[in-house]
């Protein structure tokens, strides 16, 4: 019960739409219905600027990571942990609150790997950052990074649960990014620093 209980909690933490929310706050325009239409990080830069992408960026994170640190107080068990933070990352993707239509989960899904262990979102991170720097394109940098992310939650935590749950969670980031994947292959896909 209290696995069903924690993951339930995941799935609603995940559902709360921070680019949504700041949008309104900030009388901003709603970013589904403007620049790319996702509701995330990258596309309420495009439509209210730094400060904005700034604060859903940061509550995109947490919401990944607070469900993980609230269900660790009740238990340590991999398979609860990995179910919690799966449903935190797929209720960004597919949020009960705003008619299942989400974002991509990156941050998400970077908060995800926080509250798993601090060290695989360090590695994570740090592949993309890498491949940013390398190859200037955003979505190329984060697709490099979470395919690699499994490994890295492999080595670290040695935990099946866990590596099971981000191989999910990778193929669910693929999938939203999949337009994203067809522009990559086509050489049409924006750079970083570059516009239009």
């Amino acid at each position: 019960m209290i696995t069903f209980l924690l993951t339930l909690l995941g799935y609603l933490f995940g559902s709360v739409s921070a680019a949504i929310i700041v949008c309104r706050l900030m009388r901003l325009p709603d970013p589904r219905t403007e620049g790319s239409g996702n509701p995330g990080a990258t596309n309420v830069l495009r439509v209210g600027g730094k400060k904005a992408a700034a604060l859903t960026l940061a509550a995109d994170l947490l919401k990944g990571t607070m469900p993980i640190l609230i269900a660790r107080a009740f238990t340590d068990d991999p398979l609860t942990l990995a179910l919690v933070g799966a449903a935190a990352f797929f209720g960004h993707l597919y949020p009960i609150f705003f008619g299942f239509k989400g974002g991509k989960g990156v941050a998400t899904g970077l908060g995800v790997l926080l509250g798993w262990h601090w060290a695989t979102l360090a590695l994570t991170a740090l592949t993309w950052l890498i491949v940013a720097r390398l190859g200037k394109i955003s979505s190329l940098a984060a697709l490099t990074a979470f395919l690699l992310a499994p490994l890295y939650v492999w080595l670290i935590t040695a935990s099946a649960e866990l590596s099971l749950a981000m191989i999910a969670i990778t193929v669910a980031v693929y999938w939203r990014h999949r337009d994203n994947i067809s522009r990559i292959l086509a050489g049409t896909e924006s750079r970083i620093g570059h516009k239009g």
